[in-house]
């Protein structure tokens, strides 16, 4: 039989496309549960990227995430004065919020210490039901659609954690005033928060706490603004647990999620918040998926 160089030539062709799927579907398609397994126990939950102000998740060096999400918010006491929509009376009332927003998340992490994010409602509608109290000439229903809320945080870690010591971070968030003409969807002014916290791994599932003070241009003061005490576990290469309880001066939630790994770089994100005090969200459910690049 004689020798045929364009069929060997195919044949190490197909080898070499074989070869780049079978690396293409190890470090896309599969669960990260080698890298899991080389980390220190106390890194397990969470891996050694740098936290986010996503719930349980960390960015690494040169890594980008990209976070689609839907997000509805439900007050049935939502508080509102008719002199900040506009209608005169300076007195607080309760009516019933009920928001969508089409969100869009990014996370670059530009060294091992900084990460930068950028945030945005790219579509909200929102409708607020006035409280049968409320004397003032606010419509019986106020409808708003539109561009939403854009933030962006700059975040650094400046200390890694160890056996003994927990990772301490900072970060500054900026939201931006897009929306100055509208009432009751996106922000209306300038709004700046400035916040630290500490993460802890332990044998039992990883500990966060946060504190944030915030400024708004409105207001023209600095108030104690968010906090938080966050427990993630990861239950097994496909799937992390998520829990919390965050805060906002007198509105504080209680939210869990889940975390299921479809392949290697990419995650389903199942979540809600649950009102804790009378101010807070009733019920805030939120749906997206995460990739990594």
């Amino acid at each position: 039989m004689l020798f045929d160089p364009c069929g060997a030539s195919k044949v190490r062709s197909s080898a070499r496309l074989a070869g780049f799927a079978t690396f293409a579907c190890a470090n896309i398609w599969m669960p990260a549960a080698a890298d899991a397994q080389r980390l220190p126990p106390y890194l397990a939950d969470r891996g050694t990227g740098i936290a986010t102000s996503m719930f349980g998740e960390y960015v690494h060096k040169g890594e980008l995430l990209v976070y689609p999400f839907h997000e509805f918010t439900a007050f049935n006491q939502f508080e509102y004065k008719p002199a900040e929509l506009g209608f005169g009376l300076d007195q607080d009332f309760r009516g019933k919020f009920r928001e969508h927003e089409a969100n869009f998340f990014l996370a670059l992490g530009v060294s091992d210490r900084i990460a930068l994010e950028l945030e945005s409602a790219l579509f909200t509608t929102a409708r607020l039901r006035k409280d049968p109290s409320d004397p003032s000439a606010l419509p019986s229903e106020l409808k708003e659609s539109g561009f939403g809320d854009t933030q962006a945080e700059i975040r650094y870690r400046f200390a890694h954690e160890t056996v003994k010591r927990p990772e301490l971070f900072s970060y500054l968030e900026v939201d931006f005033p897009f929306q100055r003409g509208r009432r009751i969807i996106g922000t209306q002014t300038w709004a700046y928060k400035f916040g630290a916290g500490a993460i802890k791994g332990f044998s039992f599932g990883t500990l966060t706490a946060r504190v944030a003070g915030q400024y708004d241009e409105a207001d023209k003061q600095v108030v104690f603004g968010e906090y938080a005490l966050e427990y993630l576990k990861r239950f097994s290469p496909k799937f992390r647990f998520y829990t919390g309880m965050e805060g906002d001066q007198d509105e504080v939630e209680w939210i869990v999620e889940g975390q299921y790994w479809l392949a290697r770089r990419v995650h389903l994100k199942l979540n809600s918040a649950f009102g804790v005090t009378s101010k807070a969200p009733d019920f805030a459910p939120e749906i997206g998926i995460m990739f990594r690049f």
